[in-house]
């Protein structure tokens, strides 16, 4: 199966942070910056890095941008740069294109354009984030410790109806369900007869690795 591949323009704080926290959850990633220096510091980091300048409509189709799964446009304090690449990048037909808003009028125009989904640093860390791409049924992911996660995944259609205890999640994997969200409000450690029903959100705490290996196993 083909890995999805990301493209991150402009390699800030905050989209260095998400290119390479997408980077160690296994996707090939591709930066993009116009300084220099700041693709020199993640060569060794990124599968490939390029100096171009993203509002260059020319050099950025020679990239073959539009073959890419989705594309971050995570460009640092120019709202025009930021306006005009998100614009290029859906007339060219990227699949996904989510782009970092440095207001709330900022995202609202990139709203206008079409753009799939505007992020707001202040409120989303890049890790939080490149957790979110990758996995559509994760709504929140809050790192604890260097170790320990809390994570809030929604409960997919196949899993309607199932218990606590048929999914296991402690036995099989090492994590541990705290609460389950329901539209009729929220149980606090639930126990190993409590249902799951879709659109039901499950509150996970455990390591990155038991979460990520829970959900890709039994939710994908």
């Amino acid at each position: 199966m083909k890995r999805s591949q990301y493209a991150v323009i402009g390699l800030g704080r905050f989209g260095s942070s998400l290119a390479k926290e997408l980077i160690q959850l296994g996707y090939e990633v591709l930066g993009i910056d116009k300084d220099e220096e700041a693709v020199d510091e993640l060569s060794d980091e990124l599968t490939h890095v390029v100096v171009a300048d993203a509002t260059d409509e020319e050099v950025i189709r020679s990239l073959g941008i539009r073959n890419f799964d989705c594309v971050i446009v995570a460009i640092g304090d120019d709202i025009q740069a930021s306006i005009l690449t998100t614009i290029l990048l859906k007339d060219m037909g990227v699949k996904m294109v989510v782009t970092k808003a440095l207001s709330e009028l900022h995202g609202k125009v990139l709203q206008k354009i079409g753009v799939d989904r505007v992020i707001y640093p202040e409120r989303d860390m890049g890790i939080r984030v490149a957790h979110q791409l990758v996995s559509p049924n994760l709504l929140d992911y809050i790192e604890l410790s260097k170790e320990y996660t809390i994570a809030e995944l929604s409960v997919p259609q196949c899993l309607s109806g199932k218990t606590l205890k048929e999914l296991n999640p402690r036995g099989r994997f090492g994590c541990s369900v705290v609460a389950i969200n329901k539209k009729s409000g929220v149980i606090i450690a639930p126990t190993a007869e409590d249902t799951v029903h879709e659109r039901d959100v499950m509150v996970l705490i455990g390591t990155k690795q038991q979460i990520d290996s829970f959900e890709h196993t039994v939710i994908r």
